[in-house]
């Protein structure tokens, strides 16, 4: 297991995404989040659907992955929100370790 994860999940609305970064960084759950603008394409109770969403990415120690899940889940406003963990196989040392010094 990797030492640090990035942390996917996608919202649409901007309260929830501002909540989701809030929440994350205040608590110390991540680094860095990153917010990107993107149109989705996905099938939810049989059917095709296209929304203009945000992916965030969180830039967290694994460690923490239960507490950050946590969080997603009870901030999030979808019923089955993507919440996807990602471990870091290898990355620059000092960034890792601003990661590191960065979080809880």
């Amino acid at each position: 297991m990797s030492d640090f994860s990035v942390v996917m999940t996608t919202a649409a609305s901007a309260q929830t995404v501002q909540a989701l970064i809030d929440r994350a960084l205040g608590e110390g759950l991540a680094a860095c989040v990153q917010a990107l603008p993107m149109n989705s394409h996905y099938v939810w109770e049989g059917a095709v659907v296209q929304a203009e969403e945000t992916l965030l990415l969180f830039k967290a120690k694994t460690a923490d992955y239960p507490a950050l899940e946590a969080m997603i889940r009870a901030v999030h406003d979808y019923e089955t929100p993507e919440i996807l963990r990602l471990d870091v196989a290898a990355g620059l040392p000092a960034y890792l370790d601003w990661i590191k010094t960065s979080t809880r």
